[in-house]
């Protein structure tokens, strides 16, 4: 089975197409073939306005698609001189993401989904974007011996923060998420308010990454917002309204010194996972899991995924975490998710619709 893959839910125009090698779910061994993933991204767009601009974002969609289309099917080796009817010759199935993100964007990705499908007369798979980051881990399943389930999904990214009870594939359960900002918005945020450019993740990983031990400028710790609450939800905004009211007390000097930044991002990266692996750990101790698995954007941050998969180590359960070309927004996962979601596809192209709020569970 050949699956074509489209993701628009937010600022990366993503097509892909895989190629499944085995039919059971449960075999051992790879399951699936990446025949071409491509991904146009719109980071420098949006630099300047310190993160997505949903309409600007839909117009570069638009613009982008038919695009990356071409160049997907031409890394597959398909053939694009008519590649309608490359498609509908040497594709099954179509997968597109219909929620949750940016309904702007959602909508674009749904259309030509469905345009395509229409006229390929081939059937659709609608995927839920959170499930598909949970996915993106089982690219090739894990050794059979080892049991994964049930596992505890932590998914870190610019929207989302939040931890799902994992029983076995498609049966989940939320048990808690973000109160506000999400932690990938949190690390924009403060980056913005240090002066650091867009995307903020990246930017104070980077510099955290050069902090060296010591105490240069700061005097107090950041706060680790509802770390010690017995609930599993969380809150990123007082963290950012804290680095906010602590440069305030900062004169211009300490602001722009290079040892304080590098300090300061050091501090808010560590406080945002300290909240992440300690509310992940309580839930995987509460609900007795076998394996806790890592997805979403913020998931590239090689600090958190150290972390967690040490204090995994430590309770010998299994850590899952997607290679990083596929933690931030891609069409593969997408694919990934509508191989495990096949009793969705529909011909009836009108119903797919987007969904900006869709939940997982």
């Amino acid at each position: 089975m050949r699956i074509l893959s489209i993701e628009t839910s937010c600022d990366d125009t993503c097509v892909a197409i895989l190629e499944t090698e085995r039919q059971n779910p449960k075999a051992n061994g790879p399951l699936f073939k990446v025949l071409s993933s491509v991904v146009s991204s719109q980071v420098e767009i949006h630099k300047k306005y310190g993160g997505v601009f949903p309409f600007l974002a839909k117009r570069e969609h638009q613009r982008n698609l038919p695009i990356v289309l071409k160049k997907a099917l031409k890394k597959a080796g398909f053939t694009i001189n008519n590649y309608q009817s490359t498609i509908n010759k040497r594709i099954d199935l179509i997968a597109v993401t219909v929620g949750p993100g940016l309904e702007p964007c959602l909508w674009v990705g749904v259309n030509f989904a469905k345009e395509l499908a229409e006229k390929m007369d081939l059937p659709i798979v609608p995927v839920d974007h959170i499930e598909a980051h949970i996915l993106s881990n089982f690219l090739a399943m894990p050794d059979p011996k080892k049991q994964i389930f049930p596992a505890m999904c932590l998914i870190v990214s610019g929207g989302h923060t939040q931890l799902v009870l994992m029983r076995d594939h498609k049966k989940y359960k939320l048990i808690g998420e973000t109160l506000d900002d999400a932690a990938g918005e949190c690390f924009d945020k403060t980056a913005r308010i240090l002066g650091l450019e867009y995307p903020g993740g990246l930017t104070i990983a980077k510099e955290a990454a050069k902090f060296k031990g010591g105490n240069y400028k700061i005097m107090t710790k950041l706060p680790r917002p509802m770390i010690y609450q017995k609930n599993y939800n969380f809150s990123f905004s007082g963290l950012k309204t804290a680095v906010l009211y602590y440069l305030q007390k900062m004169n211009q000097k300490t602001k722009k010194d290079k040892l304080f930044i590098i300090e300061m991002c050091n501090e808010i990266q560590q406080s945002i996972i300290d909240v992440l692996v300690k509310k992940t750990i309580n839930a995987t101790k509460e609900y007795n899991v076998k394996s806790i698995i890592l997805g979403g954007g913020v998931s590239a941050n090689e600090e958190l995924k150290n972390q967690l998969r040490n204090e995994a180590t430590k309770m010998n359960i299994g850590f899952l975490a997607p290679e990083k070309s596929l933690s931030t927004d891609n069409a593969v996962m997408i694919g990934i998710s509508a191989f495990f979601n096949q009793n969705k596809k529909t011909k009836n192209w009108k119903e797919i619709k987007a969904d900006a709020n869709l939940r997982i569970a």
